[in-house]
């Protein structure tokens, strides 16, 4: 059975919000071949269910979010990572629909993930948890809409790993979703963005505090390899013309070069400072579960290598949204799943912003975004029976 209860202290056992149990007879079957049980999953919602619970909207977060998208975070307090687009009398308005975002499976901010305890051991998993995929993630989440008795989801949106979410949950189980909004994202991810992956999850094994993993259980973190991890990621996130804009070869609180090796460049001292505020809220072996789950995400080779398959039959409403300096996740990758939405017959819109941002774009106060998703919502939400 599954028991609902909110807890406060340690975020990977007892997190700072909602959270749902799923004992022995609730297994969560994994890709892997094996099965969680018990897990959890801790989650945030905003608004209210109307009676036909048909104004649900479920939000996944991207690779280094969790379930606080329009809520403080426990750990930093600071405020949700999309407080700028959901809430009362915003785009995604809380007043007209109910907002679910979980913590993903792998997670360390309340769902089971590596930093968990392992009721078989007592000890946090580590590297003893099964490997997760997307599919996984989708699969938890279903458990939880399912919990709230939803039948159908008005719309599903995420960006980058978020956006991988939305594609499973498409593919997956489009009887389930209204709508569909995958931004920055693709249908797998690229040679080059895991060899990005391979370069971070190197560092953080590299770190002597790792102990193969199993850090926790000597009260250590390895917070230098989990840093440099961060700052590669974090060049991946903008653009060059971004990175000009904002640093070019500024030095950072001096006149004049050191000739040694501290920070003599901003740029420099703005990756040190991502790295170090990334380590306080964030498990290492999480960022490796993770990243890896991002890596396996191959939506044709689940449907013989056939992209449209993935979408056969679909009535589901998709818009998809790229950005022109997004290298992690360029306009193709949004293309070819447009393509292949064209090709199963399905509902489709495509918007290209323009924007020097980069990746990390769909995170920032970027009015054409806002725009294309307000006016996506709205006609989804008329077509839905939803409108005001």
């Amino acid at each position: 059975m599954a028991a609902e209860r909110v807890r406060t202290n340690n975020e990977a056992d007892n997190p700072s919000s909602p959270m749902l149990q799923f004992g022995p007879d609730k297994p969560l079957k994994l890709d892997a071949g094996t099965v969680l049980s018990p897990f959890q999953i801790a989650y945030q919602t905003y608004g209210t269910l109307n009676d036909a619970r048909s104004n649900a909207i479920l939000v996944c977060h991207a690779l280094t979010g969790d379930q606080h998208v329009a809520s403080t975070n426990p750990v930093t307090g600071k405020p949700g990572w999309w407080e700028v687009l959901i809430g009362p009398g915003k785009i995604i308005d809380t007043s007209r629909f109910f907002v679910i975002c979980a913590n993903v499976v792998g997670g360390c901010l309340g769902s089971t993930g590596p930093a968990s305890t392992n009721p078989a051991t007592g000890r946090p998993y580590g590297l003893d948890l099964p490997i997760i995929t997307i599919r996984d993630m989708a699969r938890a989440q279903l458990m939880l809409v399912d919990h709230f008795g939803i039948e159908k989801l008005f719309c599903v949106l995420g960006g980058s790993m978020g956006g991988m979410q939305v594609l499973q949950w498409a593919a997956s189980y489009p009887e389930r979703v209204f709508s569909a909004l995958p931004i920055a994202t693709g249908a797998r991810h690229s040679s080059q963005n895991i060899a990005f992956h391979e370069v971070g999850r190197q560092a953080v094994m590299a770190d002597p505090e790792w102990h193969g993993g199993k850090y926790l259980d000597f009260g250590r973190r390895p917070e230098k390899g989990l840093a440099v991890a961060r700052m590669a990621a974090h060049i991946t996130y903008l653009s060059e013309a971004a990175l000009h804009r904002k640093f070019g070869r500024n030095l950072q609180d001096r006149e004049a070069l050191t000739f040694g090796f501290d920070a003599d460049f901003q740029i420099e001292s703005y990756l040190r400072h991502q790295g170090m505020t990334f380590v306080d809220r964030f498990d290492a072996n999480s960022y490796l579960y993770l990243t890896r789950a991002m890596d396996y995400f191959d939506l044709a080779a689940d449907h013989g290598g056939r992209l449209a398959d993935a979408f056969a039959g679909t009535k589901t409403r998709f818009c998809l949204v790229s950005f022109t300096s997004d290298w992690l996740f360029p306009t193709e990758e949004s293309r070819s799943i447009v393509h292949a939405l064209n090709a199963a017959g399905a509902s489709v819109s495509f918007v290209e912003i323009e924007t020097d941002r980069g990746h990390d774009a769909f995170l920032l106060d970027e009015p054409e975004l806002f725009a294309a998703i307000n006016g996506f919502i709205a006609s989804a939400a008329r077509a839905r029976g939803l409108s005001l």
